[in-house]
């Protein structure tokens, strides 16, 4: 079976590279649920959750795979460094697309 690369993922993380604040939203479920860091934000808290992450550490990002486990879940592997604690992680990105394409679901963690 192959699997594409799917639009809304692919508009994510274009978005969230430029520090697109309104695109990298726009990709999400109104009921859309993030899981980073151990803490769950649902809906309207996705912006906040954005907006904080994108301004409380200086770092650098390198996207390195995209893995589709099905037409609906997709893991992607993003290599970071920068001013956080530890200076270096590799993150796992998961998602969970909803019917329509637009992601229900990331959850964010080594």
């Amino acid at each position: 079976m192959s699997i594409r690369f799917p639009f809304q993922v692919a508009v994510y993380l274009d978005a969230v590279a430029r520090d697109d604040l309104e695109a990298s939203l726009a990709t999400f479920t109104p009921d859309a649920v993030v899981i980073d860091e151990g803490r769950s934000r649902r809906g309207p808290e996705i912006r906040e959750w954005r907006q904080t992450t994108a301004s409380e550490y200086t770092y650098t990002t390198d996207f390195r795979t995209l893995e589709g486990q099905d037409e609906t879940h997709f893991v992607a592997l993003h290599h970071l460094e920068g001013d956080f604690p530890g200076g270096v992680v590799d993150l796992r990105y998961r998602f969970e697309l909803a019917p329509d394409g637009r992601i229900a679901r990331l959850e964010i963690a080594p």
